[in-house]
């Protein structure tokens, strides 16, 4: 059993009790009759030869209370386009698959572009949320959207559940709920969170002070999960990353659209297994380029704010990210030790010094582009500039679909 101390700036909501999904779900379905929720799902074609997804599609067919469900289907030809369309039929609610390589939205896609829309042309789940969002946004019925990866090897139904029961419960008031987990099996998983992420925002209040920003990232169990749910009339203005930073630039897009006492983080599973990323290197990819961006976007971010990077600040930081990874490490070697876990202290360490040729590179890559990889543009921006697009994007997907 989880605890249930509160110890950030935002709501935690840990799993406490025996409440039954079948329980909250019959809640939800009372719900439904006045707030649609509609749950995003970014999936690679891939994806659907794995057992993963199969268990995700059968979880789904049980599922009631959803008004809608649109999947952004990724790297899929016509007839993996029209397959995917065949196995989704099943689930017991409207599905629309927006087929992103498909001839219709690559034109819309390039209509984005010549308008001067930026980073429409970069591949990758930011893009696939942000389409998704575009989608679901010109439907005036939506009230909440949940979104959740489709690799997740031990999902169940009860990870929308408690992504949307926060938002849509009428006696609370929160419009971002932000999921969190456990990542163990025999042994301690989520490196980039355990020896990056939370290590990078206490050196970096450590070196540049205290600040409400870094209190409200630092708020987050998991803040590099890709499981959250927000209400429509917040979505409409939320920009997205297209790089590995997704995560980290929605948490902050969120930070400045609404109020903390309307944010929250939910369990939503007690242990998360999904495919490892391998450790790679940022020229090859894998975690350390995910860690890269994710620093990167932090720097911009606290830079917007007035913060200066200099080389000596940045000396300051390596030394002291070094020092508190290193610190990490001690606290995850006596929780495996004490819990009987697996645990590699060599291979934690060699994490560590890649994660360190990461933090180095997005200061490199921060200097040289101060204004990096441009954030994909609210849906109110695109609306204003381009007012028939909405139309013509529905009238691509339900041709797609039909």
């Amino acid at each position: 059993m989880s605890d249930f101390f509160q110890n950030g700036v935002i709501t935690t909501i840990p799993k406490l009790g025996n409440r039954s999904v079948e329980n909250m779900e019959e809640e939800l379905y009372k719900l439904s009759k006045r707030r649609n929720m509609i749950l995003l799902l970014p999936a690679l074609y891939s994806e659907f030869k794995t057992d993963a997804m199969k268990n995700i599609i059968a979880e789904l067919e049980n599922i009631e209370y959803l008004y809608r469900i649109v999947l952004g289907l990724d790297g899929a030809n016509k007839e993996e386009f029209e397959s995917v369309k065949n196995l989704l039929s099943s689930l017991p609610v409207k599905v629309d698959v927006i087929w992103n390589d498909g001839p219709r939205i690559t034109q819309l896609k390039n209509e984005l572009k010549n308008a001067g829309f930026k980073s429409t042309d970069i591949r990758g789940k930011g893009l696939n949320v942000w389409m998704m969002m575009g989608y679901i946004l010109s439907d005036h019925n939506a009230y909440a959207i949940a979104l959740h990866d489709c690799d997740i090897v031990n999902y169940t139904r009860e990870i929308p559940a408690r992504l949307f029961y926060p938002i849509v419960h009428p006696g609370f008031d929160f419009e971002f709920n932000k999921g969190y987990y456990a990542r163990v099996s025999q042994r301690v998983h989520g490196r980039a969170t355990r020896l990056f992420y939370t290590p990078l925002l206490k050196s970096l209040e450590r070196v540049f002070g205290k600040s409400r920003y870094l209190d409200y990232m630092g708020s987050f169990r998991y803040a590099l999960s890709g499981e959250f749910a927000f209400i429509r009339s917040l979505a409409r203005g939320i920009r997205i990353s297209p790089t590995w930073g997704l995560e980290v630039s929605t948490l902050s897009e969120v930070y400045h659209n609404t109020s903390k006492k309307r944010i929250c983080q939910s369990e939503i599973m007690e242990t998360y297994e999904h495919k490892h990323q391998d450790l790679g290197s940022e020229a090859g990819g894998g975690v350390s380029q995910m860690t890269k961006e994710i620093a990167e976007t932090i720097f911009r971010i606290m830079s917007q704010s007035g913060v200066t990077f200099s080389n000596a600040k940045f000396n300051a930081l390596l030394t002291t990210y070094y020092e508190e990874s290193q610190r990490a490490i001690a606290q995850y070697s006596v929780i495996s030790e004490v819990n009987g876990l697996y645990y590699d202290r060599q291979k934690e360490l060699e994490a560590i010094l890649e994660f360190t040729n990461s933090l180095k590179a997005a200061n490199d890559g921060f200097n040289k582009d101060p204004m990096g990889v441009p954030l994909l543009s609210a849906w109110t921006a695109v609306r204003s500039v381009l007012p028939n697009f909405s139309y013509k994007y529905n009238e691509a997907v339900r041709m797609d679909n039909e």
